[in-house]
């Protein structure tokens, strides 16, 4: 870290890609800017709270509806759980809305619409994460 780093700076960022992988030096690819982005929120959903041994609070609380009926009250749940994940361990965005429903194509498969603004740059974006309610 040089010495004028400053904590916050460049905050698109940049790290390796997920999932890892290798570009085509050979090199482990890297993700950058709003990519780094997406590719963090999907690791935020995608980790169980108390799944990493030494940070057992990361991740998103969604995993505990796994298997569970979708009605009203698992859906705002699930909303719920989202949005304070992301507000807890993304910190380049602010969360605008999310929206969860079930997928019309497959019944065990939750739709997470997330609208987020990326800070660094005021522009807004959005992804969509599929969450399983059943293995695949």
């Amino acid at each position: 870290m040089s010495p004028n780093h400053h904590p916050g700076e460049n905050l698109p960022g940049a790290g390796w890609g997920f999932p890892v992988g290798v570009d085509h030096k050979g090199d482990v690819s890297l993700s950058e800017g709003e990519l780094s982005i997406r590719d963090s929120i999907r690791i935020i959903l995608g980790t169980a709270k108390g799944e990493r041994v030494m940070r057992p609070d990361f991740g998103c609380d969604i995993h505990d509806h796994v298997f569970g009926n979708i009605d009203g009250t698992m859906l705002t749940l699930v909303e719920s759980g989202v949005e304070e994940a992301l507000i807890n361990w993304e910190p380049r965005i602010d969360v605008e809305d999310v929206d969860a429903g079930r997928d019309p194509e497959n019944p065990n498969r939750l739709l997470i619409d997330i609208t987020y603004r990326v800070r660094s740059t005021n522009t807004e974006s959005n992804m969509v994460y599929p969450f399983y309610l059943t293995e695949k």
